[in-house]
């Protein structure tokens, strides 16, 4: 496939967000039909790249494997087709969500990261369901629940909160800044 392209970004090796912040940064200095290559070695950058255009307006085109380096494209939008980036408005810290584990609240936890990095440290009870996998398993989760998504940053559970907003969950929120700065308690399998 011969995919003519006006930016290469190299984000290999880079983690979320960082693909992301600077996928935002470049996209800026393009004209509006242009196409931009972000290559990147994190698994869950497909999914995040996804979402994110599909918040801000962008096109995602599609993704190309190369070996261990994911290959994503994505146009920039025109002023019609662009939309201004929204952000969940319902945000906890993780010193409330540890409060209400630690109170034996009734809330459930979604944690949004890719299987590896749940398996190496997770909240108790979490349970995980990919940002990518998200649309078409949702309805694994309870809308009436007091839903607490995470990840790693918070900016991959702020897209899930949106998605799910968008299905008609009426009690989400994004607990920020995710699990880089948990300390409660951890389960890894």
């Amino acid at each position: 496939m011969d995919i003519s392209v006006n930016k290469v970004l190299d984000a290999k090796g880079l983690a979320c967000p960082m693909p992301i912040v600077k996928t935002k940064k470049v996209i800026t200095n393009l004209e509006p039909g242009q196409v931009m290559e972000v290559q990147a070695t994190d698994k869950g950058s497909t999914a995040d790249l996804k979402a994110w255009a599909d918040s801000s307006g962008h096109q995602y085109l599609g993704t190309i494997e190369d070996g261990d380096v994911l290959k994503h494209f994505l146009r920039k939008a025109s002023e019609e087709e662009a939309k201004e980036e929204t952000k969940h408005e319902e945000v906890v810290n993780l010193d409330d969500l540890r409060k209400k584990i630690e109170g034996n609240e009734k809330i459930s936890i979604l944690d949004v990261r890719e299987p590896a990095e749940f398996a190496f440290g997770h909240i108790p009870g979490a349970v995980n369901i990919p940002l990518g996998e998200l649309e078409q398993r949702f309805e694994q989760l309870n809308q009436d629940d007091e839903l607490h998504i995470i990840c790693r940053t918070g900016n991959r559970s702020d897209l899930a909160a949106q998605q799910l907003t968008e299905k008609g969950f009426t009690n989400v929120k994004n607990v920020v800044p995710g699990m880089t700065k948990w300390e409660g308690p951890l389960n890894k399998n």
